[in-house]
């Protein structure tokens, strides 16, 4: 098999800028444009926003870590790349797409890879009333926020704010609270990834809330609706001993 063509974008951290040079100097690289393969230089951060600039263009992104964790990342070995990406597994994931409305009536559209999260603006606590398709499932959740998690966003913020890890391809979404103070035992939810979730923000000016979307936030949101945007599909390259599956089950075994 011909090697495929593929592009290297970094992050600006030292080592990421490192392994770019060095990589230009062994492979010839094309523009992302022009690729089959994003070849992505950093931690989950800069994948993520790699993953949103070329959402819309259907290419798959490799991720190789030059961060910390890199969950989403491969390891950095700069050795027989062309074959790495040959070999890889493919994974495939949908965005949520949030509609945040604001008190004023202003709307914006935005899509999240990890999850949407709604948070507390000042002091106050936030209160919030959650329908799932349209039905009002929780009247007043008092808490500092909310947020929905896709699978490959439950081991992010989603778990350090104690909810569930959803594997890779199950059709569900992580529905959970953040420093919730009434219903004080509820844990949130598992829900399946076809709902439409709504957010409604009680007593907006009082106790204003923000939501963002992955990279982009919203001020002053008195309502905000989230749903899997099916039809658009991003794909991540993993190493076959690498796989995202093996990942999350081991992070559910972590003590």
């Amino acid at each position: 098999m011909p090697d495929m063509r593929f592009a290297l974008v970094a992050s600006t951290a030292p080592e990421a800028q490192a392994a770019l040079q060095r990589l230009q100097r062994k492979y010839e690289t094309v523009a992302p444009e022009q690729a089959e393969v994003i070849v992505a230089l950093g931690g989950d951060g800069f994948f993520l926003e790699t993953a949103h600039q070329h959402l819309h263009q259907h290419i798959p992104i490799y991720g190789m870590n030059c961060g910390t964790i890199g969950f989403l990342m491969n390891r950095h070995d700069e050795d027989d790349l062309p074959a790495r990406l040959s070999a890889a597994q493919a994974e495939q994931l949908h965005p949520l797409r949030m509609r945040a409305t604001t008190h004023q009536g202003e709307i914006t559209e935005a899509l999240a890879i990890n999850e949407v999260s709604l948070f507390r603006q000042s002091r106050q606590a936030a209160k919030i009333r959650i329908f799932i398709d349209g039905i009002p499932r929780m009247d007043e959740l008092i808490c500092d926020g909310v947020l929905m998690a896709t699978p490959a966003g439950s081991t992010a913020y989603n778990l350090s704010a104690h909810g569930p890890i959803v594997p890779i391809g199950a059709p569900l979404l992580a529905l959970t609270p953040i420093s919730a103070f009434r219903p004080r035992r509820w844990r949130g939810a598992l829900l399946r990834d076809t709902v439409q979730v709504t957010f409604e923000i009680l007593e907006p000016e009082k106790r204003p809330v923000g939501a963002t979307a992955d990279f982009t936030e919203i001020r002053s949101v008195g309502r905000v609706q989230v749903h899997e945007d099916e039809s658009i599909e991003l794909t991540i390259l993993f190493d076959p001993d690498h796989n995202l599956d093996e990942r999350i089950v081991k992070e559910q075994f972590v003590s």
